[in-house]
């Protein structure tokens, strides 16, 4: 049995969990998530926790169960309080701009980098160079800053590019030049 799986999932006043056949819904303040779950998992409200347990003789699911607990414990805390993520931009001319769902990003290249914000989630820029990532599905809020980070990752030796807030970058040695 997992160790992850049988702790209990704190349900905050103001959200619901139901489960309708195999698919999970929670809905709160914030908005709705749905997720698909297996056969051999099976879910409990009791006062204020959510459990999740296998069921007898579905063993072999056992790889999952930590997983689809972690899976609802993120929807939970999604739909009361959401996700954020914080980027920064370092290097000279590097801004970015928001305007409805498109967000421009000016990062060394020739051309302004035009990207698509994805539906549900809210991009906020900050001084130019800070960049907000806000949504309620935890995935969807990682997944986009990953790949606005990609789109120019820090380097080594200056340290230009698109960091994470805390992020630490080990900064190499340059050549030195010989007398």
């Amino acid at each position: 049995m997992s160790r992850k799986g049988r702790i209990p999932i704190p349900l905050p006043k103001g959200v619901e969990f139901k489960i309708d056949g195999e698919i999970i819904h929670v809905k709160g303040p914030k908005g709705s998530l749905s997720q698909k779950s297996l056969k051999g998992l099976s879910y409990q409200v009791t006062g204020e926790h959510v459990h999740v347990s296998l069921v007898k003789g579905a063993e072999e699911l056992s790889n999952f169960h930590g997983l689809y607990r972690a899976l609802v414990a993120n929807m939970i805390h999604g739909v009361h309080k959401g996700f954020e993520k914080n980027l920064e931009m370092i290097g000279v001319g590097f801004r970015a701009n928001v305007s409805s769902n498109v967000i421009e990003l000016q990062v060394g290249f020739s051309n302004p980098v035009k990207v698509l914000v994805p539906e549900g989630l809210l991009v906020k820029v900050e001084k130019g160079t800070q960049i907000c990532i806000s949504g309620i599905d935890k995935q969807k809020v990682g997944q986009f800053a990953a790949d606005i980070r990609s789109l120019r990752p820090p380097e080594p030796y200056k340290g230009k590019g698109i960091r994470y807030k805390d992020e630490y970058v080990r900064r190499k040695a340059g050549k030195t030049a010989k007398k």
